[in-house]
C-alpha cells in the first residue's frame, strides 16, 4: 500500500479514508475478495423479475392513483399543492389509505421531487374450495390452481364463507402490491 503524500491526507478526507480502509483490511488478514464475497451473495440470493414500484415527479399523483407512503401501498384520496414560498419548491400534500388495511397515511414532498408508486395489480380467480385452516383454493382463468391465499377477515371473509356453503359458484378478486395479496371482492358467477 503507498501511502498518500501528507499534505493530501490532511487537506482530502476521501484520499485518507481509503488509506485507513487499506491499512485495516490488511491487519485483519482479510483481502478484497473476501469483503467482498458476502456483497455479490446477496445479489445471488435475491429473486429476479420487475420492480415493486416505479419513480413518478410528485405534482403528477392524482386522486385515485397509487401512492408508497412510510413503505405502504395507498389509494391517493386527498391531494393538495401549495404555492411557492420565499425558498423555492411548492408542497404537495398527500393523504391515502392502505389498500390492503383501509389505515389512513399522511405525507408532505415537494412538488419536483419523486415518490415511489406502487405496481397494483388485481385478478379474478374462481374459488373452488375453502379449507378448514381459511386457506382458499382458486383457479385462474388458464385452469392452474392456487391455494397459498388465506380468507379475508371480516365482512367479506364471512359473506365469502357464506356463499360458498350455500352453493353459489364465486368469483374472487385479488389485488397484489409489494409483494402482499389479498382478497379484496367477489362476484356470485350467474348459471
Amino acid at each position: 500500500i503507498r501511502r498518500p503524500p501528507r499534505s493530501t491526507l490532511m487537506r482530502s478526507s476521501a484520499a485518507s479514508d481509503v488509506y485507513k480502509r487499506q491499512v485495516s483490511t490488511q491487519s485483519t488478514g482479510s483481502t478484497w475478495n473476501q469483503v467482498n464475497c458476502d456483497f455479490f451473495e446477496s445479489f445471488i440470493i435475491m429473486s429476479s423479475g420487475a420492480s415493486l414500484t416505479y419513480p413518478q415527479q410528485c405534482s403528477a399523483t392524482r386522486k385515485g392513483g397509487y401512492v408508497l407512503i412510510k413503505g405502504f401501498p395507498c389509494k391517493v384520496v386527498a391531494m393538495s399543492t401549495s404555492k411557492t414560498g420565499k425558498h423555492g419548491h411548492a408542497k404537495v400534500s398527500l393523504t391515502g389509505l392502505d389498500i390492503f388495511t383501509n389505515k389512513k397515511y399522511e405525507m408532505i414532498e415537494s412538488s419536483t421531487h419523486n415518490v415511489e408508486v406502487p405496481n397494483v395489480t388485481k385478478k379474478e380467480y374462481q374459488l373452488i374450495d375453502i379449507s378448514d385452516e381459511d386457506f382458499m383454493s382458486l383457479m385462474d382463468d388458464d385452469g392452474s390452481t392456487k391455494e397459498d391465499l388465506k380468507m379475508p377477515t371480516g365482512d367479506i371473509g364471512a359473506e365469502i364463507r357464506k356463499a360458498f356453503d350455500d352453493g353459489d359458484e364465486l368469483l374472487i378478486s385479488v389485488q397484489t402490491a409489494m409483494g402482499q395479496e389479498q382478497a379484496m371482492s367477489y362476484k356470485v358467477l350467474k348459471e
